[in-house]
């Protein structure tokens, strides 16, 4: 989770989980309410690594934009931190 400095609210966060049924991660803050990112998913459950999250494009288009951070610095702290939550989960943090 990345704060928002003056609120402390989440202004990116990022749940990732390896399981018998698969990978999830799940995107709070930075668009319209929370989401599953689909491609990050699909790439981790292909290698569950930091560098297979770095490799996805997120897209920034129906992310949210204000005074705190743009659509696209929200786009590049969903990939920053999911590819943080995967190396602490492999224990590499």
């Amino acid at each position: 989770k990345f704060k928002q400095p003056a609120s402390r609210f989440a202004l990116t966060g990022v749940f990732v989980a390896q399981t018998a049924g698969g990978v999830r991660v799940a995107v709070t803050g930075a668009g319209n309410g929370v989401f599953r990112h689909q491609g990050l998913e699909a790439a981790l459950a292909k290698s569950f690594t930091p560098e297979a999250a770095a490799a996805v494009k997120i897209d920034a288009a129906d992310l949210n934009s204000d005074i705190h951070g743009s659509a696209a610095y929200r786009a590049n702290l969903i990939s920053v931190l999911t590819q943080r939550a995967v190396a602490r989960a492999l224990g590499k943090s």
